[in-house]
């Protein structure tokens, strides 16, 4: 083992002691009396298991009336509006037929909502999108409250779908939960084109149907979209945390393997149970090196920056304390080992070709890079995940991928790595800490010292690229009062082609934001995520325009370069929209969700660490901002505002 990964798991695991122990004693308790009880059902009331099984048919109600099969829950996120979750219209079907095979019998606990930031970019339902995290949480945890269920079938795949529903099933932990996964679209309009469109259409020299034209040749099946966002981010951690039936990531929907990989899912969340001969809870494989794990392979693929928040919050729903310095720490020691859109021009179905999650895990492994002996859903033991599934006869069976990459443009060995630290990069200063995803900017743009011009609105910078008024000129976009606690953390995507146009131009531009750019962050350099964030009193909230800003992706580092003196006399500047402005589009019924918000770097999440215990409240059960004071306990907002900002 990597002895720089295995000192930061050591460090991980002392930090989290406590909260880690009293999480662990919780589920075990639990775990423990599910395999005294038998099925979870089997202790429920007469009227309670009545109401549980009036509406199953005649067979699947036989079976719930009974106590010898366990009971399998399904959470999820279908809607047929969203190309990734269409696909899970026809899954309860196949799942119930392959439990009830199986031995056991399934039903659809529940559903979470799904949203798109891909619609809501620039909008104000955008403002909700990271808000959505919490509430699919509670969601989940909705579904599993009729303790009827004795394993749980996950069914999601987007940005804050799968955060949401490991977040929700962590606080039923003694229970096992596998991840059922769609799988992409079929490759479209091929990346290039479309960013080329994009910033085409930026600098007028497309109209909106010919931008249209390319964004509908993109995204243009059931699927997840191709590029390597948040979304397919999602599904390599999934993968590598062991939470996946192995090689079933990338599989496009609607095929034979596909269908064949969803029935497999379901058997094996039979035999995971408590109750069959594999018991593996997902409390259990949640442990401090499945997410040392996810945290590699996010920094090897040059993944989502959005993981540096999901991450954090994932892990401290299973009482582990994750921090942004562990991110930084690995990402000295971890390599870059892919190149996809926006990284580079291929997409994942080219991952997937050129050998995938099967080669990548197993190169990270025989590296050290990777812990091996974990718990996983197939098994102990992260070998597994080494093996690709295929059909022989219309029978699905894996088989260990032997070899390296097909193609080096796109997957790498670590022996020869696309460069030799991580995609994704911490800075920090006297501005405060943010994330720098450094895997799409080209080296001679991570270091920029610049004059700020300063925005309190996304809306305001694309005005003045509009109108002209950043052309001919270095600079450093601050955009501030975007972060969890001003207006949920938006992503600010739609800012990436404006500022791309200018740095073509040769322009020296970059972005300095509390907000958020997403998986989808392209080769204009940025520090985001910036905590603490102006509306909770950040440094962010004293930039004035004019002022020099250094920084420096490469040696993580973000200075105002004004003196010490000079910004304590200064007194924030703009403001977040109080309650009474942020309204509409259902924003006014998240108003709470601002209030309780905690910093980025603590994963931007309403809920503390899972298993934290106080003589009042057993482990789980405190809903505390981490960042400040209990909103419960005291009744004022978890964050005291900067001085002359309304809240």
């Amino acid at each position: 083992m990597n002895s720089v990964i295995q000192e930061i798991t050591d460090r991980i695991a002392e930090r989290s002691g406590a909260s880690r122990t009293a999480y662990l004693a919780r589920i075990r308790r639990e775990g423990e009396a599910a395999r005294a009880k038998g099925p979870a059902r089997a202790h429920l009331g007469c009227a309670n298991l009545a109401h549980g099984f009036a509406a199953a048919p005649d067979e699947d109600k036989n079976l719930l009336r009974g106590t010898a099969k366990p009971g399998v829950a399904i959470v999820t996120s279908y809607n047929d509006m969203l190309s990734a979750h269409q696909p899970y219209e026809t899954y309860p079907a196949e799942l119930k037929r392959a439990v009830r095979k199986a031995g056991g019998v399934a039903q659809v606990a529940g559903g979470v909502p799904a949203m798109c930031d891909g619609i809501t970019q620039g909008r104000a339902g955008m403002e909700l999108s990271l808000y959505s995290r919490d509430v699919i949480a509670m969601s989940t945890a909705i579904a599993l409250s009729h303790d009827m269920f004795d394993a749980t079938l996950l069914l999601g795949v987007c940005d804050k779908i799968v955060p949401g529903l490991l977040i929700g099933a962590l606080h039923f932990g003694h229970l096992p939960a596998i991840f059922v996964p769609a799988g992409p679209m079929t490759s479209g309009l091929p990346n290039k084109v479309k960013a080329r469109t994009r910033q085409s259409f930026a600098e007028g020299k497309v109209g909106r149907e010919e931008l249209l034209d390319a964004e509908a040749k993109s995204y243009h099946s059931p699927g997840t979209c191709t590029f390597y966002g948040t979304a397919n981010s999602n599904q390599a951690l999934m993968e590598v945390m062991g939470l996946h039936l192995p090689g079933s990531t990338f599989v496009n929907p609607h095929t034979e393997l596909r269908h064949a990989l969803t029935e497999a899912a379901g058997r094996r969340a039979v035999e995971i149970t408590a109750h069959g001969g594999e018991y593996t809870p997902v409390g259990e494989l949640v442990d401090e090196r499945a997410i040392v794990n996810a945290c590699v392979a996010l920094l090897a693929t040059g993944g989502s920056t959005n993981h540096t928040m999901h991450l954090v919050a994932m892990a401290a729903a299973a009482g582990i304390v994750l921090t942004w310095d562990d991110l930084a720490c690995l990402s000295k020691v971890v390599p870059s080992l892919t190149r996809i859109y926006p990284n580079g021009q291929a997409d994942v179905n080219h991952f997937r070709d050129a050998g995938g999650m099967q080669v990548l895990v197993g190169d990270l492994l025989d590296e050290g890079l990777l812990h091996a002996d974990v718990l996983t859903v197939a098994g102990r033991g992260l070998d597994h995940y080494r093996e690709a599934p295929w059909l022989e006869g219309g029978e699905l069976a894996w088989h260990r991928v032997n070899g390296g990459s097909a193609d080096p443009d796109v997957l790498r060995p670590v022996s020869d790595p696309f460069a030799s630290d991580g995609g994704i990069h911490m800075v920090s200063g006297n501005l405060g800490t943010a994330v720098s995803k450094v895997s799409a900017v080209k080296h001679e743009h991570l270091v920029i010292e610049a004059p700020a011009k300063v925005f309190d609105d996304q809306l305001e910078l694309l005005a003045a690229f509009e109108a002209g008024a950043l052309d001919g000129q270095d600079f450093v976009a601050v955009i501030r009062y975007q972060g969890p606690s001003a207006n949920g953390m938006p992503e600010l995507h739609k800012l990436t082609p404006p500022l791309a146009v200018l740095l073509d131009r040769g322009q020296r531009v970059a972005i300095v934001t509390d907000g958020r750019m997403s998986g989808a962050s392209g080769k204009v350099p940025a520090a985001i995520h910036l905590s603490p964030e102006a509306a909770d009193g950040g440094p962010i909230a004293l930039v004035r325009e004019g002022d020099v800003i250094r920084l420096d992706s490469a040696a993580g580092t973000l200075e105002l370069l004004v003196p010490a003196e000079e910004l304590a006399r200064r007194a924030p500047g703009g403001r977040p929209l109080n309650d009474a402005e942020w309204v509409g589009t259902g924003r006014e019924l998240f108003a709470a969700f601002r209030r309780m918000a905690g910093h980025a770097e603590q994963g931007a999440g309403i809920f503390g660490v899972s298993g934290a215990e106080s003589p009042d409240h057993g482990p789980g059960l405190a809903f505390v901002a981490q960042a400040g004071t209990s909103h419960l306990e005291t009744g004022t907002p978890a964050h005291a505002s900067p001085a002359g900002v309304a809240r």
